[in-house]
């Protein structure tokens, strides 16, 4: 019996395929799409490895999976009309809006924008949103040419919010407070 290899040169002249099989350059936007919300899966569980709640672990392990999920969506060939891929829901985005009202409860009123930082899980979740950011950017330009489901921008910007008060929540719980962003006058 042969062992699977992760290798397939398949991809060594700088193409790659699609779910559905359709062949693309490796600088295709949907690639691009789906490689940044692949690194911001990278770094939720860069999150999830820290020593933090456990309730925290088991969204951002829900989390994970819905980004597989967009992942795979995004990577379909949007002219495939065969292969059903599992899909994002109200319920993921629920979930996402919840988590950010009970950890808001618990934090003091932002009325000034604040400085990453908190200690590294806090850090991870601010650097987490910063590449959510950018794969909702990204999203955004490739649904200006290709179909996207409308669930995918409305999921990974919701995401985003989440991270940010992740990021102080973590912060908190391990002890530190929001650095407030002072502006230099301008002399």
């Amino acid at each position: 019996m042969e062992s699977w290899k992760i290798y397939t040169k398949t991809g060594d002249k700088g193409e790659t395929s699609l779910i559905g099989g359709k062949r693309v350059p490796k600088d295709h936007l949907r690639i691009e799409a789906y490689g940044t919300v692949d690194e911001l899966n990278s770094f939720v569980g860069l999150i999830r490895d820290h020593d933090i709640n456990s309730h925290y672990k088991e969204i951002l392990l829900q989390i994970q999976e819905c980004l597989f999920i967009a992942e795979s969506l995004l990577a379909k060939d949007e002219t495939d009309k065969i292969i059903q891929l599992p899909c994002l829901k109200e319920s993921d985005i629920t979930l996402l809006e919840t988590e950010i009202d009970v950890m808001n409860e618990e934090l003091p009123e932002l009325t000034n924008f604040i400085l990453p930082g908190g200690g590294m899980a806090a850090s991870y979740a601010h650097v987490a949103r910063c590449v959510c950011r950018r794969a909702e950017r990204i999203i955004i330009t490739l649904s200006d040419k290709m179909q996207v489901q409308e669930i995918i921008i409305k999921y990974i910007n919701r995401l985003s919010d989440y991270f940010f008060v992740l990021a102080r929540k973590l912060a908190q719980d391990a002890g530190a407070s929001d650095i407030i962003w002072k502006a230099r006058a301008c002399e």
